[in-house]
């Protein structure tokens, strides 16, 4: 159990540190403003959706590692998606962050986005780390100019 702790520790450090998808996207059809007035987080989701396929997603902004790491690792996962599997795993997400965690055998298939698991056991860090993914689920289902974690 404290290895898959470091590790998740260490998946969380590295996509603050390096985060992927990271920058402007100028020919995104979806592009929403996330802002969590709690901690001041605040992201722009960028999405090129094709149909019903998320061809490419990335995000700008600054803030806590948490929300960083947790934005970073949601491009990476879906990307190539298509609306309903990312709204799946939004579901599969939120509910690994919100509830306390039976352990993590739990959240062990979902692969990366399991280093979060850990947040439930901090109530003020959960709007950190959903931040990115609800304002990714607004610019799906509409061209929504922003969301807030409030």
């Amino acid at each position: 159990m404290s290895d898959l702790r470091s590790l998740y520790q260490e998946i969380i450090l590295d996509h603050n540190k390096n985060p992927r998808n990271f920058g402007l996207m100028g020919d995104a059809n979806r592009v929403i403003e996330g802002y969590n007035p709690l901690c001041g987080d605040r992201y722009t989701i960028y999405l090129k959706l094709h149909e019903d396929i998320i061809e490419d997603i990335r995000f700008s902004g600054a803030g806590c590692a948490i929300s960083k790491a947790s934005a970073s690792v949601m491009t990476t996962v879906l990307k190539g998606k298509s609306i309903k599997d990312a709204e799946a795993l939004f579901e599969r997400f939120h509910t690994l962050v919100t509830k306390e965690s039976k352990g993590f055998e739990d959240a062990e298939s979902l692969g990366k986005l399991a280093a979060f698991a850990g947040v439930s056991e901090f109530p003020a860090r959960v709007k950190c780390a959903i931040l990115a993914w609800h304002s990714m689920k607004g610019a799906l289902r509409s061209n929504t100019k922003s969301v807030s974690t409030e």
